[in-house]
């Protein structure tokens, strides 16, 4: 049980609050909305750095650090496994995230397949493009042409600023898939990172660094074809 000097206290801050004079009580307020109006600025401007991520950026370049982060169980805190790659996109629906350590894997999209390569097993999966990519973390930042588009496949809502950054909420409408949700950090209008949820409790965190807009990227770039030997798995 705790101590009574601490329940009273905490009945004290629940129940009541100290009268002040009024001039200090104005002078509250006056900081409470001017706390309330930058908060919502903030939450806003997420919304508003998608938008204009996905209106002007058309294509890009970045190098990446990925942890994922499996859920804790028995007691224990979840494993994380870090990776670093390189990753281009070109709007619509054009990208490549080529995965350097420790393990060499690509997941290339060149608008009608999706290919995903282990060169560990040399092992190519390979799926149609407009079924693999409604509502995934790729359509947010790559895929889609434009805010409408997004907001077919996902509830948008703005998040709390969190490490310098404005954050949007990407929900998936479609309930069946294994994402549950993903975050968007924006510095300024500048992707700077992503956070993935899925079904299963595992996060994702992607950071970008060395960002380039709009660069002109080699017209074979997001082109694929599968190493000789590779077993080919089509679904």
């Amino acid at each position: 049980m705790k101590p009574r000097a601490w329940r009273n206290a905490q009945r004290g801050m629940v129940m009541s609050t100290p009268s002040l004079p009024e001039e200090p009580q104005l002078k509250i307020r006056h900081w409470l909305l001017i706390g309330l109006l930058c908060s919502a600025n903030a939450w806003a401007g997420g919304l508003e750095s998608l938008e204009t991520f996905v209106k002007t950026v058309k294509s890009g370049r970045a190098e990446f650090t990925q942890t994922v982060t499996a859920p804790p169980r028995e007691g224990q805190a979840g494993r994380t496994k870090t990776s670093t790659g390189t990753f281009e996109f070109q709007r619509p629906g054009k990208f490549k995230f080529d995965y350097q350590k420790p393990f060499a894997q690509s997941i290339v999209a060149d608008g009608k397949t999706l290919w995903l390569y282990d060169a560990d097993l040399n092992q190519v999966t390979q799926r149609a493009q407009s079924q693999a990519l409604g509502s995934t973390p790729a359509a947010l930042i790559a895929a889609a042409p434009d805010l409408r588009a997004l907001q077919a496949d996902f509830t948008l809502e703005a998040a709390p600023e969190r490490d310098g950054l404005q954050w949007v909420k990407a929900t998936p409408k479609n309930k069946d898939g294994q994402l549950q949700n993903v975050q968007v950090g924006f510095q300024g209008d500048a992707l700077a990172a992503l956070e993935i949820l899925d079904s299963f409790g595992q996060r994702s965190v992607l950071k970008f660094s060395k960002v380039e807009v709009n660069p002109a990227l080699p017209a074979n770039v997001f082109d694929f074809k599968a190493p000789a030997g590779a077993d080919v798995v089509k679904q």
